[in-house]
């Protein structure tokens, strides 16, 4: 439920600056977009060049250093972040926010943010306990701040108590369940997907194939299961292992899967189809192994089902979404593709560029919706792309509902 999350971490001066390394680690590697702010404090315990490294962006420390002229660095800051965390969250820092006082790069940025806020304490004890920190942590509860309430036990003070900040771990779990509870809004759908390529056979050990992986419908099924969509995932032959929870139909032919799909698809709100289904197979198939002859040999191809015009011809208060890998006038093709298919989405993608297309973890794609609107987005990860189409897709959905 990370992949994807734009992340801000203010990183305020306690000994436990150190989880929020590891925090940041920990977020990097689930797929977050991490940005970090430092006060002048925390760079006592910790450099900003380790949070650089560790976030793989620029960190932000005076509130004067803009690093892009043509934003505010605090507003641009607040107003990019899905999440904000305050950790450790210091009695000074807690006091500041909660009586409006913008004196710092965090404080500044944390008054003008918009987006959800949480609060993380680490302090001594008896600070933790002191009714001025109290006070000013009911203050920034009734403004509708969340707090990740410190852990009890050995403090770098001596002390045995309430005052520790919670392990990441921990963290991260309250942030995957906040976004898993926040953005379920394929609730109640049911998404089939179509994954990978298809093999015809010309015999026991060769068949013609193509190059896709699956990795873009796997991403699909993935994100459209964490969002909550029941989910039909069926896929051609794969190395990739499906995502738990869905339900996966494997096929190995265009004909297999034209049957799966039928089959089905009326149970289905919204199919996508992102498998490379070959458009001709063998006319003939042999039951041993043809032996290699002097000369050339001629192999007679039919066509195969067509299996998105079918489901455009079908489809019944369905979102109908299908791919369109392109190596020259995509935008011709993809809009060609949508009328004459039926469908109500084409993705297409020029599959000529290397961080595009077959086996890539990255893909750059344009919507084309049958309403006329196009959507070109930038280069994103596989599975941020499969959250941009979802939402579009839900997006198609209310309409026809509507």
């Amino acid at each position: 439920m990370l992949q994807g999350k734009k992340i801000l971490l203010c990183i305020t001066g306690g000994i436990a600056v150190y989880k929020m390394c590891a925090l940041t680690s920990k977020l990097t590697q689930k797929g977050a977009i991490v940005k970090v702010i430092m006060s002048e404090a925390a760079t006592e315990f910790v450099a900003p060049l380790t949070f650089k490294a560790l976030s793989k962006n620029e960190v932000y420390t005076d509130t004067f250093d803009e690093k892009d002229v043509k934003v505010i660095a605090h507003i641009d800051l607040a107003d990019w972040a899905d999440l904000i965390l305050l950790g450790p969250a210091t009695a000074n820092t807690i006091g500041k926010l909660a009586n409006g006082i913008a004196d710092n790069m965090v404080t500044t940025t944390l008054l003008a943010a918009t987006s959800d806020v949480w609060i993380a304490p680490a302090m001594n004890v008896h600070m933790y306990d002191h009714p001025a920190v109290q006070k000013n942590i009911q203050t920034l509860y009734d403004y509708g701040y969340r707090f990740i309430n410190p852990s009890e036990g050995y403090l770098a003070c001596g002390y045995v108590g309430k005052g520790r900040l919670e392990e990441p771990e921990i963290i991260i779990e309250h942030m995957e369940e906040h976004f898993s509870s926040k953005k379920q809004f394929l609730h109640n759908k049911t998404v089939l997907v179509t994954a990978g390529p298809t093999r015809e056979k010309i015999d026991p050990v060769r068949f013609i194939s193509n190059s896709s992986t699956g990795k873009m419908g796997y991403s699909i099924a993935k994100q459209a299961m964490n969002l909550g969509a029941d989910v039909i995932l069926i896929t051609g032959p794969t190395a990739i292992s499906p995502p738990k929870g869905v339900k996966v139909i494997a096929v190995e032919s265009a004909d297999e899967m034209y049957d799966a799909v039928m089959e089905y698809s009326s149970s289905a709100d919204i199919i996508i189809k992102t498998a490379a289904v070959s458009d001709y197979k063998p006319v003939k198939t042999y039951d041993h192994k043809v032996k290699k002859q002097p000369g050339s040999e001629i192999i007679e191809f039919t066509r195969t089902k067509d299996i998105l015009a079918e489901l455009g011809a079908r489809k019944h208060k369905q979102v109908l979404i299908g791919f369109a890998a392109e190596t020259q006038n995509m935008e011709e093709y993809a809009k060609e593709k949508l009328e004459r298919k039926n469908a109500d989405m084409i993705v297409a993608n020029n599959v000529n560029r290397k961080d595009s297309g077959f086996g890539t973890d990255t893909n750059l794609v344009t919507f084309y919706m049958k309403n006329g609107e196009k959507k070109e987005l930038p280069l994103l990860t596989k599975d941020e792309v499969a959250l941009e189409l979802l939402e579009q897709a839900f997006l198609l959905k209310e309409d026809d509902n509507g």
